[in-house]
């Protein structure tokens, strides 16, 4: 059951006059959907759970400032995202084979809001990879956009394949520190896992 954004919108106002009762509510009706979203990503029971407590908490914390522009339900899952990339940034054992599979795949069908994200995390990359050299970015976009193998790009570029691992080596040398949020870092980290 969601809520429209009218409905939203008294909900937030009865949690900014101190409505516990409005929190309870909020609680009530997302926090099954919010695991499971935090556990298809963190594949860990306990850590899922903690994430969607320390979310609660939080906006029980905040409930004078928050500011919700999305729909409620949106909003609660960018904030299940940005805490399990602290998760990630705080124990890099977190990461593991399981949660590297398909991550992309799962941040952009988990619900329209992350796919947004995700849409603009994206367009942050493509605008770093547009800084590249030019036979750089070439090489890198053929591996990347059309999936070609460094061989299949030797050959169409009519270089050796030691100088097409060169150049998207030299591509993340560039790529990877220009994304200073972690949000980025981490989606580039998976971005790059299916292309390289």
């Amino acid at each position: 059951m969601s809520f429209n954004k009218n409905k939203d919108q008294k909900l937030i106002e009865r949690l900014k006059h101190n409505d516990e009762d409005a929190l309870k509510l909020i609680y009530n009706l997302y926090w099954e959907q919010l695991f499971i979203y935090a556990f298809s990503l963190l594949k860990k029971r306990e850590i899922s759970e903690d994430v969607i407590q320390e979310i609660f908490i939080k906006i029980w914390e905040k409930r004078d400032t928050i500011v919700i522009k999305t729909t409620l339900k949106g909003y609660l899952y960018t904030c299940v995202l940005h805490k399990v990339y602290d998760v990630f940034r705080k124990d890099k054992s977190a990461f593991s084979e399981e949660v590297l599979q398909n991550f992309d795949v799962k941040i952009q069908t988990s619900n329209p809001e992350s796919k947004l994200i995700y849409i603009e995390l994206e367009a942050q990359i493509n605008a770093v990879v547009n800084t590249l050299p030019e036979k750089c970015k070439k090489v890198f976009k053929l591996s990347r956009e059309n999936q070609l193998s460094h061989k299949e790009i030797s050959t169409q570029l009519n270089i050796s394949t030691k100088s097409v691992e060169a150049y998207i080596t030299k591509a993340l040398k560039i790529i990877r520190p220009s994304l200073v949020n972690i949000s980025y870092a981490i989606i580039i980290c998976f971005f790059f896992v299916k292309v390289c």
